[in-house]
């Protein structure tokens, strides 16, 4: 296996360039906290593994090719756009908890959180936290590397990807728009009974002013959303499911779509 890496290490670097980018951009695995040392030794692992499948599948490259820099540039953009992808799809979890930390009171309880590298409110963080446990729980990890990684190492160049490129600018819009909705399906039906709470203390404060719905409002709210949150936690884990379970449906459509089986870099 090391003769055959070093004899076509122009391809076993093409396919670390990949591994690198996505690992780079996918979620959990781009967070700082994880040292770049780390990352550099999964994408050379990652690479050893599918390098008999790069072979297979019929990759072969001169290194002393001027070319050989433009499929560099192109293995490094088909990473990012995996993981960014997917990317889009996790961040549907932490936007569902900015939708409603506002009507809970906590809107300006941001601070950075780790995993998504931003500033978040907690109720985001926290549903963010409970994402990132529903993917590990599901495999995430091994959907990312064997249908997300592996499976684009079978069928995806850049050639492929060239050609394909309407097919892949329509997944990722069609996935920031999904970002949007996903995250209402969540948090609607927190968001809507906050909204109902909120109805109900101003009507409150109409019908007798002496009653300081100021001081009495908020603990309110965030009482019925903490309560909310416990009885609908199980079917917003499975909500987190099915949506993780589509992002990797839509990439593998797009891989049979546009993908190739064989000549992956030449």
């Amino acid at each position: 296996m090391i003769e055959e890496i070093i004899a076509a290490a122009p391809v076993f670097l093409l396919i670390a360039v990949r591994a690198l980018a996505m690992i780079e951009t996918a979620p959990l695995l781009s967070s700082e906290t994880i040292p770049q040392v780390a990352k550099i030794a999964l994408a050379g692992f990652s690479a050893y593994a599918a390098f008999p499948t790069a072979l297979a599948a019929g990759w072969n490259v001169e290194i002393s090719s001027l070319s050989f820099v433009f499929l560099v540039a192109g293995e490094a953009i088909i990473g990012i756009i995996i993981g960014f992808f997917l990317t889009i799809i996790f961040s549907a979890f932490s936007t569902a908890g900015q939708f409603f930390s506002l009507q809970m009171g906590f809107g300006a309880s941001e601070t950075f959180d780790p995993l998504s590298q931003i500033e978040n409110p907690l109720m985001g963080q926290y549903l963010n936290l409970v994402a990132m446990l529903v993917f590990l729980s599901m495999g995430g990890f091994r959907e990312l590397f064997l249908g997300g990684f592996w499976r684009s190492i079978q069928s995806i160049s850049i050639l492929s990807l060239v050609n394909g490129r309407e097919g892949v600018v329509r997944m990722l819009l069609a996935g920031l728009s999904r970002l949007f909705l996903d995250a209402m399906i969540i948090s609607m039906p927190i968001l809507g009974t906050l909204f109902l709470t909120s109805l109900a203390t101003g009507l409150i404060s109409k019908a007798a002013p002496q009653i300081n719905i100021l001081s009495e409002g908020f603990p309110i709210s965030i009482t019925v959303a903490f309560i909310l949150i416990a009885a609908t936690m199980p079917f917003m884990v499975e909500a987190f499911s099915r949506v993780v379970d589509a992002g990797f449906a839509v990439l593998e459509d797009l891989y049979g779509r546009i993908g190739v089986q064989v000549g992956g870099a030449a």
